[in-house]
């Protein structure tokens, strides 16, 4: 018998949620917690309802739908997530959402019933822009962070996490967070330019690389920009140029595979006339061995070290956030693998640079991931594009490998 994801219905769907914080760029803004949430939320909450599935919301804002299967073996889990960055694309997260979804429809379509049940799963604040760290409540799940501790994340305008999420009315039970489960499997787009560089759709994930954030404070002597000489100065954004510029040298050093990124950068007093008193930044390394993610960051301590001697300033590195990389589970892997074959696609193998809701879920759960070429390697912006037969070619792969676990 022959099964495929019903295509047109899949993109409807993206293109329907994609009305919800539309921005003029052709992308979302749709942070967590937020109204556009909530009213995300709600479509999904009606379409997992119209599929048949148990809706479930636990603790922590995270939303289960189950369909049932013949035995009360432990669940497949497909999932994702369906909150933004801002002026994010339409794709990222939301797509693995509804392409699981599409999964059921496909399966109700065909009167197919599994064995083990289904349940997609949308995680809450899986970007970590408006409550940090990203990945939260996949991880309060998977046991990496309390409860407590994610209710009293707080926003830059200082609400609570715990706050918001009584106030759209999403808290559910404890009871209800996706618990044990027989495998995990998330379809994502790629986020990067692999798989467009090998002119495949579709992409097999061994596992996510591990990474370290980092912000780093230099404190120097806020004086007026005229009547002050120029060796005189301990301007602590001169000497955050010099780090910021040896954060690069600190990857490329490395080897071809390692990256690292200053994102963000605060300045104090921030004025056009006045020489600085503090500068603020991250950095972010990533790569898929544990020990050179302690090099850099180590490496990074010792030239903080040494520009803020030389330039008369003091310097601090909080190292905030480590993960640890995450290989996938091979068994999980080699599902993927065989649909990627029966549907006759290349095989690619390629990790993760971004983190997922899966590296904090394979720590409890078998877990797998597939990824769908980006155009452009673009993600995180409203250009973010993946072509209808892309999308159609990692539903499928996402169908096949979940009636396969699902037997």
């Amino acid at each position: 018998m022959t099964i495929r994801i019903n295509t047109a219905r899949l993109l409807e769907s993206v293109a329907e949620l994609a009305r919800i914080g539309a921005s003029e760029g052709g992308g979302v803004t749709r942070l967590t917690l937020s109204d556009e949430d909530k009213a995300a939320r709600d479509l999904l909450t009606t379409w997992m309802t119209e599929a048949g599935l148990d809706v479930r919301i636990d603790d922590l804002g995270n939303m289960t739908g189950v369909r049932r299967g013949s035995t009360d073996a432990p669940p497949v889990i497909l999932a994702s997530h369906i909150d933004s960055v801002v002026k994010g694309g339409r794709y990222d997260g939301a797509l693995g959402v509804l392409a699981a979804l599409e999964v059921v429809r496909t399966l109700n379509d065909n009167g197919i019933e599994t064995a083990k049940p289904l349940a997609v799963v949308n995680w809450t604040n899986e970007e970590g822009v408006r409550f940090e760290p990203a990945l939260l409540c996949s991880g309060a799940v998977a046991g990496a962070f309390d409860v407590g501790y994610v209710n009293d994340r707080v926003d830059r305008d200082g609400k609570r996490f715990g706050d918001e999420l009584d106030r759209i009315g999403y808290r559910g039970e404890i009871e209800n967070r996706p618990g044990s489960a027989s495998a995990y499997l998330e379809l994502h787009i790629e986020q990067g330019p692999v798989l467009e560089a090998d002119d495949l759709p579709v992409g097999i994930v061994g596992g996510i690389f591990g990474l370290a954030w980092s912000e780093v404070t230099i404190t120097g002597k806020s004086d007026h920009a005229g009547p002050s000489p120029m060796h005189l100065r301990r301007d602590p954004l001169i000497a955050a140029a010099e780090i910021i510029q040896g954060v690069e040298r600190i990857a490329t050093m490395e080897d071809d595979i390692a990256v690292a990124t200053v994102g963000r950068v605060a300045v104090e007093p921030n004025v056009i006339n006045t020489i600085p008193g503090k500068v603020v930044f991250s950095v972010d390394f990533r790569h898929p061995d544990e020990s050179v993610l302690d090099t850099q960051v180590s490496r990074l301590e010792a030239l903080v070290e040494h520009v803020c001697s030389e330039r008369k300033v003091e310097g601090k590195v909080d190292t905030f956030w480590r993960s640890r990389p995450t290989p996938f589970d091979p068994a999980i892997v080699a599902a993927i693998r065989d649909a990627v074959r029966v549907l006759g696609l290349g095989e690619r193998d390629l990790w993760s640079g971004a983190a997922h809701d899966a590296k904090y879920m394979a720590d409890i759960v078998p877990s797998g991931m597939i990824f769908v070429r980006s155009q452009g390697g673009l993600s995180h912006a409203e250009g973010e594009y993946s072509t209808p037969e892309d999308i159609e070619a990692g539903a499928n792969v996402l169908l096949l490998a979940a009636l396969q676990l699902s037997a």
